[in-house]
């Protein structure tokens, strides 16, 4: 906060962690489709090879000062 250079660091921080923890997933078929737009983070997943539940608790392991709050779908709708 406050410095010009803490939202390219922010950046820089979150692309590596997404290629070191992320990517994986995805290229497994874990992960149907993951993007991330600022601090809001969209995961598509089939509910045949995984749950909410283990991608949370999977993300909330990998970095002790980053948290997954995770809000799904309602009536067609995400908030």
């Amino acid at each position: 906060m406050g410095s010009p250079l803490s939202g390219l660091i922010a950046e820089i921080f979150l692309q590596h962690y997404e290629d070191t923890n992320i990517k994986h997933l995805l290229d497994t078929k874990n992960l149907v489709f993951f993007i991330r737009y600022v601090d809001d983070i969209l995961i598509i997943f089939d509910t045949t090879n995984i749950d909410s539940h283990n991608i949370n608790a999977y993300i909330n392991n990998i970095h002790k000062n980053l948290k997954l709050n995770h809000t799904h779908e309602e009536r067609n709708s995400i908030d």
